[in-house]
């Protein structure tokens, strides 16, 4: 078990290459605290590299309405009518308190994602 820091994407591949051989490591053995340390290793290496970026607010709406395969009618009790929820959906209107609180708990997203700030389209 030789680990080293990831310090190029050349060395990130690699360790992909080597988690993927000993993935299914018996728990316990060397192999498996390999996997486990290598994985923090590539953890750290593409969060600083390839950071992702949280979406926007009406893209976490619509990210969470395809996971749980709600149409937009399903947010009408939450948003304020049909009209209303295109009108968000299609960022030509502000979310509002109220309406951050009922999708908080409609679709499970945290406040914090749905008061972020975003851009109307006019």
């Amino acid at each position: 078990m030789e680990l080293r820091p990831i310090k190029t994407d050349a060395d990130l591949q690699n360790a992909l290459k080597r988690l993927e051989e000993i993935f299914d490591a018996p728990i316990g053995s060397s192999e498996s605290d390999e996997a486990d340390v290598l994985g923090l290793l590539i953890d750290e290496y593409e969060k600083k590299h390839y950071p992702i970026e949280t979406p926007d607010p009406i893209e976490a709406i619509k990210i969470r309405m395809e996971e749980m395969q709600l149409k937009q009618v399903d947010l009408v009790a939450e948003i304020g009518g049909k009209s209303r929820v295109s009108e968000i959906l299609r960022k030509k209107r502000k979310l509002t308190l109220e309406m951050i609180r009922n999708l908080t708990r409609k679709l499970n997203l945290s406040p914090e994602l749905l008061i972020s700030d975003y851009q109307l389209l006019r």
